[in-house]
């Protein structure tokens, strides 16, 4: 029997950054996961046969195309019709509304954080300027909207999201691919990854660790990501540090050696200029999953992630002396770092598993299916959308 098509769809595909998109589609069992995107990006590669890329070249004909699609919901590369539409981001399910509305299929809204949070300033181009204007009747025609943790949920709530319509759904970390590597030593390391951007903090962590080398000359700080900070961040570093290295981005499998061997997990994450802040913090959960422990600000959805005093130690918010206590701690306390590095593994076993949450996803997908057609039958037929 064919499967139903959930329709994965995201502005660009797909950054490295996101690779728990991938991993939620591929992980789909009672659907077929397709993808469809305005523009295709360096980094993560989708499987080019459930592909779709609207924008595909950049030429003349490929932009009007991208227009259509955007304005009126309009494409003619899409010969299959979906049986639901599962949208990344608000902004995102603003743009592809029309495309759903003209299907007449569901459209479901995972809502991560900066698009709900992020308070727009300065010059806004025309995505901005759609889902601003479109925001409204996305409340009203999207069928579900997921928040990634129930930090987020209330702040949906606060800014006019629907109550009926919104649920909290974490989406779940690869536990096969995110494991303890027995291989590889662990080395006095304290690991930031993350965009180099005001909210990630790691500005506070590299002042921390300036009183840390003071102590603990050994122990190293390596910042893997890009961003608009990089530059201040590493003027600072050389500033302030002795041990330290910027490694820029990198690919997933380059990150998952680092958590491997690395002692301490740490990005200090604030609430914004603009508003934005951690809303849960998937890297949080995948380094925990490595049985590495996580210091951090207990800040926005960050508690729902690691549990303080069990799987890593949490600071208030902006307190640069807790956090740098708590760096201390695990980086002299063997018996209480091994402590929280078995019970990390645990707790995300236990909360966070990407197979028992995905079902939860389907459960969804099909819980939303049949209010929008009582008669849903996962048989489908190919259709070509005009």
């Amino acid at each position: 029997m064919t499967k139903p098509i959930a329709l994965i769809y995201r502005f660009k595909l797909l950054p490295f950054s996101e690779t728990f998109i991938q991993n939620q589609a591929e992980s789909l069992e009672a659907f077929e996961a397709r993808y469809v995107g305005l523009r295709s990006i360096s980094g993560i590669t989708t499987n080019p046969d459930r592909t779709t890329i609207i924008n595909s070249n950049h030429s003349f004909p490929s932009k009007l195309r991208e227009q259509r699609f955007k304005l009126l919901g309009q494409t003619s590369k899409i010969k299959f019709k979906p049986t639901l539409i599962h949208a990344h981001f608000a902004n995102d399910g603003a743009i592809v509304l029309p495309f759903a509305n003209r299907l007449k299929i569901p459209l479901i809204v995972t809502c991560h954080g900066f698009d709900v949070l992020h308070r727009s300033t300065g010059r806004k181009g025309i995505s901005q300027r759609l889902y601003e204007h479109r925001l409204p009747e996305l409340h009203h025609k999207a069928k579900q909207f997921i928040a990634v943790s129930d930090f987020l949920r209330r702040k949906m709530l606060d800014r006019g999201y629907p109550e009926h319509k919104i649920i909290r759904h974490y989406i779940g970390i690869d536990i096969q691919k995110f494991a303890p590597r027995l291989d590889i030593k662990r080395e006095p390391i304290v690991l930031f990854t993350g965009r180099l951007a005001e909210t990630k903090g790691c500005e506070h962590l590299i002042r921390a660790m300036a009183d840390i080398q003071r102590i603990l000359p050994e122990v190293k700080l390596v910042v893997i990501g890009d961003g608009v900070l990089r530059s201040h961040l590493e003027t600072i570093a050389k500033q302030m540090l002795r041990n330290y290295e910027f490694l820029g981005a990198q690919p997933a499998e380059v990150v998952q050696t680092w958590m491997a061997k690395s002692r301490i997990f740490c990005v200090p994450s604030v609430v914004g200029s603009c508003g934005d802040t951690e809303t849960f913090g998937m890297v949080f959960a995948e380094a925990q999953a490595m049985g590495l422990p996580v210091v951090s600000f207990a800040c926005g959805g960050i508690p729902e992630a690691v549990a303080h005093e069990k799987t890593g130690l949490l600071a208030t918010m902006g307190d640069r002396k807790q956090l740098t206590e708590h760096l201390l701690t695990l980086l002299r306390n063997t018996d209480l770092w091994e402590q929280f590095s078995h019970q990390g593994i645990h707790h995300i076993r236990q909360n966070f598993n990407l197979t028992t949450q995905t079902k939860k996803l389907e459960t969804i997908y099909h819980n939303t299916l049949a209010q929008t057609r009582p008669d849903f039958d996962s048989a489908q037929s190919s259709i070509f959308v005009g």
